[in-house]
């Protein structure tokens, strides 16, 4: 086995195990007294020169038999030594922190400048240049004139906050990070290997198959469930998307379509609760709130998503005559839950001691992979299971994978830590405020747009991550709901997947489909439109996050639902029967007379009511309308 493969194995390995080592206090337990702060740099030690191993100086994956330059040895030795030094070191650092002593000094500096540059290889250009950008503000901000003017900082101080203090890099995202998403992908990793990705579409094919439209029904079942543990939509798509897609062209969807189906349904995934990709957790930690608050709110949200997902795809069918798959092709319900059965019981494991266990996130994921291990060991669905060198390879792949989020969580300490020595986040809020001019309407448009264009080509982790801590403040500041403005920034963080130009999901799917990637995402944003509506419904809409009296509620979620059938209908021209022009604008009027939340008219009571009570009779008389057609 060459060097670069015993290194790749061992650097994978070692980030799980010390997260896991974390999760249940096994430092403590052998007798180590560490600060959380050196679990963190652990990390950062082994993830720094992983992502010099596992990707070359243009980002690119690198062969197991590639030269390894000695300008990416040299950069990765150095992190590692810098992040040892300070691992090893860190107590007496601790002590004198505020002198900023020299050895922390330079070992700060390697630390930060091997991150960036491990960060800009796994994550990209964009990311890293952000973080540089906020890097050299911290240095120079007290120069900027106006309102993004900061307080000056000297070097040694700032090098030594970002670095090594918890403010910095090892702050709450890393903290996160380690105990809780790393533990969740580490249970997925498990999950696939043991055949549950198929299982469960081989279950969305048993229960959807016999439906008109049934291959893209599959499709969105087998990728919102896959899809909400994974977090990674472009992995969804990658991994689900090589059986749905093909199916669903084999059906009579066009190319286009199939494509854009698959890359919704997996982005999607990520707002799905009760994971969502594992920002969920992350959410509550920022918001120091209980995750059973998250999941709850985020239920309406996401179940309208794919009720509008849903919706278009069934009258898509109808309009192209696109029927069932065929019934010798769909597996029989009984069957596959005769064989794949045991693949519910770690959820059941997960969700009950998240919910009534009253353990941490991070241990109840290890419970859930506790109880997947030897069920994959022991049986086998469709000849897939474990074998016992999958034990090593499953952490080898969490690795692998959590490389990036364990960079990205770093990344986004350090600008939490830039905005909050230089009151930089203060000034911002400042500064958007005033470019919309007290609008708060205008607000959200700016910051909507503003989450998408950061959001583009990054993980769930990485996409809330950095929205969380640059742009949902400033909703805070102007009275919303944190809650509301945490969830807002996060659903416009996931549409950059699938609005272009860059579209990463979408634009995976449109390989897989060999369809045109820009068609292919316009058609994207057009399925999942109403992730681009519903966060401006729920900020103005309390009710529809589940908060507030049962009436209300119901109202509200009633309303929610009728505006999205129509306004559905609408875009495809087709509810009981075909709609022509004149037909598709009323039906629009009346939808978005439904979507609008109730507050903004004058008597909010009545106007709830008459738009509830028009586009029901909307609806029924479109039935009626078809049925005097046949």
């Amino acid at each position: 086995m060459k060097v670069h493969t015993i290194l790749v194995t061992a650097l994978s390995a070692a980030l799980p195990l010390v997260s896991l080592a974390w999760a249940l206090d096994l430092f403590r337990m052998i007798g180590l007294q560490l600060f959380a702060e050196q679990v963190l740099v652990a990390m950062l030690t082994f993830a720094v020169p992983l992502a010099f191993l596992l990707r070359n100086i243009k980002g690119v994956a690198r062969e197991h038999d590639a030269t390894f330059p000695s300008f990416d040895g040299g950069f990765a030795m150095l992190g590692f030594f810098a992040g040892s030094y300070v691992l090893l070191h860190y107590r007496q650092i601790f002590e004198t922190l505020y002198e900023r002593p020299l050895d922390a000094t330079i070992a700060g500096v390697i630390l930060i400048l091997a991150t960036l540059e491990a960060l800009r290889r796994t994550a990209g250009n964009m990311l890293a240049g952000l973080v540089v950008v906020f890097v050299i503000y911290g240095l120079i901000g007290h120069l900027v004139p106006g309102d993004l003017q900061g307080r000056q900082v000297a070097l040694d101080r700032l090098i030594v906050y970002l670095s090594i203090d918890s403010n910095g890099m090892l702050g709450v995202p890393l903290m996160v990070t380690v105990t809780t998403v790393v533990m969740f992908v580490l249970f997925g990793s498990y999950l696939t290997a043991s055949g549950g990705g198929q299982f469960f579409t081989d279950l969305s094919m048993a229960g959807m198959g016999r439906f008109r439209g049934g291959s893209a029904k599959i499709a969105i079942v087998a990728s919102a469930l896959f899809g909400s543990i994974s977090g990674s939509a472009v992995a969804n798509v990658a991994s689900t998307g090589v059986i749905t897609i093909p199916l669903m062209k084999s059906s009579g969807f066009r190319a286009r379509t199939a494509g854009a189906v698959e890359s919704v349904a997996s982005t999607g995934g990520q707002l799905m609760p009760p994971v969502m990709g594992a920002a969920a957790f992350l959410m509550a930690e920022f918001l120091q709130i209980g995750y059973e608050k998250i999941v709850i709110a985020a239920i309406v949200p996401a179940f309208t998503y794919f009720f509008a997902v849903f919706i278009q795809v069934d009258l898509i069918a109808a309009r192209e005559r696109i029927d069932a798959v065929p019934v010798d092709e769909i597996p029989r319900g009984r069957t596959v839950l005769a064989q794949g059965w045991y693949f519910i019981l770690p959820f059941v494991v997960l969700i009950g001691a998240l919910f009534w266990g009253g353990v941490r996130p991070g241990e109840a994921a290890f419970w859930a992979t506790v109880g997947i291990l030897p069920l994959g060991l022991l049986l086998r669905y469709k000849k897939q299971g474990l074998l016992l060198s999958d034990l090593l390879a499953g952490l080898c792949t969490t690795g692998k994978i959590v490389v990036d989020i364990v960079l990205i969580g770093a990344a986004a300490g350090l600008i939490i830590g830039v905005l909050n020595i230089t009151t930089l986040g203060f000034a911002m809020t400042l500064a958007l405020i005033n470019v919309a001019d007290g609008s708060l309407i205008i607000l959200l448009v700016m910051i909507a747009a503003l989450s998408i264009l950061l959001g583009m080509g990054m993980p769930t982790v990485g996409v809330y991550v950095l929205l969380a801590t640059l742009i949902a403040p400033t909703l805070i500041e102007l009275g919303i709901e944190p809650l509301s403005a945490h969830l807002f920034v996060m659903y416009f963080g996931m549409m950059s997947m699938l609005t272009p130009p860059v579209a990463i999901a979408a634009f995976t799917a449109s390989v897989i489909a060999k369809a045109p990637p820009i068609p292919t995402s316009l058609n994207a944003v057009r399925l999942g439109w109403t992730a681009y509506v519903v966060p401006f419904v729920f900020v103005f809409e309390p009710a529809i996050l589940l908060a507030g009296p049962l009436g209300d509620i119901t109202l509200a979620i009633s309303r929610l639902a009728l505006g999205v059938w129509i306004i559905s209908a609408c875009f495809v021209g087709q509810l009981f029967a075909p709609l022509n022009t004149v037909q598709r604008a009323f039906f629009a009027a009346i939808g978005i007379g439904a979507l609008l939340p109730s507050a903004i008219y004058a008597d909010s009571d009545i106007a709830a009511w008459g738009t509830l009570l028009l586009s029901t009779s909307v609806i029924i008389g479109d039935w009626f309308r078809a049925q005097q057609q046949e």
